[in-house]
């Protein structure tokens, strides 16, 4: 065979999300762009804040020399200090440059974070439904991921955690404002899952580390604070990017932050730099690692988002279908109407309508809805989803 087995055995079970997109681009080339209704991809439709052009042009714009060569695979320090200090004005975590290391984005970061704290056959928990991503980045590092469910609402759900954790657990890995569900975990959840990761760790005489995964930190809806990890837990990552906060999805930059007090956190640090370079990342794109710090305090405009929401929901409970409202994220995971979700995305593509299988985030029965695209999409579908709610 040309290719590996397990590439083989990965590309027949690969995203739900981009073969949707895929039918999305054929069919708007069949019907018009008009007339194909595309909620498939967390691509955000709104663009960068206007500093981040100012921001651009001034670097592209200067003559010193160096400014594209090499830098330490951990970043600039300059950045590094920059991002800490953000972190620093919404935790109390107290973070130096030397706890940030800049990735290739949050993909990166999380495979970075793995590498460095996977043994062959370690085991990582996700709650689910999750970003399905998780298990190619854990197999990447040949760990094993071990989902658990959650509650109806989408929390936490610790006693299941609990009852998976195992001789072979690493890390609990996290996500919130989650993708697919849009929930944000309550204070409340996170210090009782901190909780129970210091019994256990204690019970195993070794530490079962929380990784949290937080590119939606900053698109949250009515007015909701999103708790710092990094606050409750010690032996806690945080790993984020700015593809969604500032629509740069595509210049794949992110950042892991480390806690401070983080055990073995001298050998963790080097772990991760290294990890960082022979993954084949080296370092952060350096363009925009320069521009990154002047943007910390930038955001899209995040009630846009909240508009679409409010539009989508209203117009969607109209015609009868059932889901928790989102509180963060540009995500809606409602229930189908029938339990088979793959059948009824099915008959929502005849309404030329795209959204993706619940069943490809470990969630069957719910699809997710990508509301990140124009409000007249988000308005000229509504009539669709209610001729297909009426079909089944």
């Amino acid at each position: 065979m040309a290719i590996s087995q397990r590439i083989v055995a990965d590309i027949s079970r690969s995203s739900w999300i981009r073969k949707m997109f895929e039918e999305g681009a054929k069919r708007k080339a069949m019907y018009g762009a008009d007339k194909v209704f595309d909620f498939s991809l967390g691509n955000p439709n709104l663009e960068p804040p206007a500093k981040f052009h100012e921001e651009i042009r001034k670097l592209v714009d200067d003559p010193a020399p160096g400014r594209h060569g090499y830098m330490p695979n951990a970043g600039y320090p300059e950045t590094r200090q920059a991002v800490a200090e953000h972190v620093n004005s919404y935790t109390k975590a107290h973070l130096n440059g030397e706890d940030v290391i800049m990735t290739a984005g949050a993909g990166g970061g999380l495979n970075v974070i793995l590498k460095t704290l996977l043994d062959p056959g370690d085991e990582v928990i996700i709650p689910k439904p999750y970003f399905v991503e998780y298990d190619f980045y854990i197999d990447n590092h040949q760990g094993k991921p071990v989902q658990v469910p959650v509650g109806e609402d989408f929390s936490l759900d610790l006693e299941a955690i609990a009852a998976a954790i195992g001789e072979r657990t690493k890390a609990v890995l996290i996500n919130y404002p989650n993708n697919p569900t849009g929930r944000v975990c309550s204070l409340q959840e996170l210090n009782g899952l901190a909780l129970l990761l210091s019994e256990h760790s204690s019970r195993l005489g070794r530490s079962i580390y929380l990784i949290s995964d937080e590119p939606y930190r900053k698109i949250v809806f009515d007015d909701l604070e999103v708790p710092s990890v990094l606050d409750a837990y010690r032996d806690s990552l945080v790993v984020t990017s700015f593809s969604k906060d500032l629509s740069l999805p595509g210049e794949r930059i992110g950042y892991i932050a480390v806690n401070p007090g983080i055990t073995d956190k001298e050998l963790i640090s080097a772990g991760l730099v290294l990890a960082n370079r022979i993954l084949g990342f080296v370092n952060a794109p350096a363009l925009m690692q320069r521009a990154i710090p002047n943007l910390l305090n930038q955001t899209v405009d995040v009630d846009a988002y909240r508009r679409k929401r409010d539009i989508l929901c209203e117009g969607l409970a109209a015609c009868g279908y059932r889901f928790v409202v989102p509180k963060g994220t540009f995500y809606l995971f409602p229930r189908t109407p029938i339990d088979d979700d793959v059948a009824f995305v099915r008959v929502l593509r005849e309404e030329n309508i795209l959204v993706v299988p619940g069943s490809g985030f470990g969630g069957p029965g719910h699809m997710r809805i990508a509301f990140c695209v124009d409000d007249r999409v988000v308005e000229n579908a509504l009539p669709g989803f209610e001729r297909a709610i009426k079909k089944v």
